[in-house]
């Protein structure tokens, strides 16, 4: 399963990340570890929510999408 999971910062509540992983519980652990670039400044992290697929490629277009302008509607909409 491939899934695109959305994080936020419990410091800063107002950062947010999205991404995608194999093995969630071991990629939030990195998260929270520091292990990531992209959020080792606002660690720790709380899983907000996540959406399981078995397609890789929907997967990545889903996750796409969250990072773009409507897909950043969407989110605030449903999901923040």
């Amino acid at each position: 399963m491939y899934y695109v999971y959305l994080l936020r910062s419990i410091p800063d509540p107002e950062k947010k990340y999205s991404g995608i992983a194999t093995d969630l519980k071991r990629r939030l652990q990195q998260h929270n570890k520091g292990e990531s670039i992209h959020t080792n400044k606002f660690k720790p992290w709380k899983l907000v929510t996540y959406i399981a697929f078995d397609d890789r490629e929907k997967a990545e277009a889903f996750e796409k999408y969250l990072k773009q302008g409507t897909g950043h509607a969407f989110a605030k909409k449903h999901f923040w």
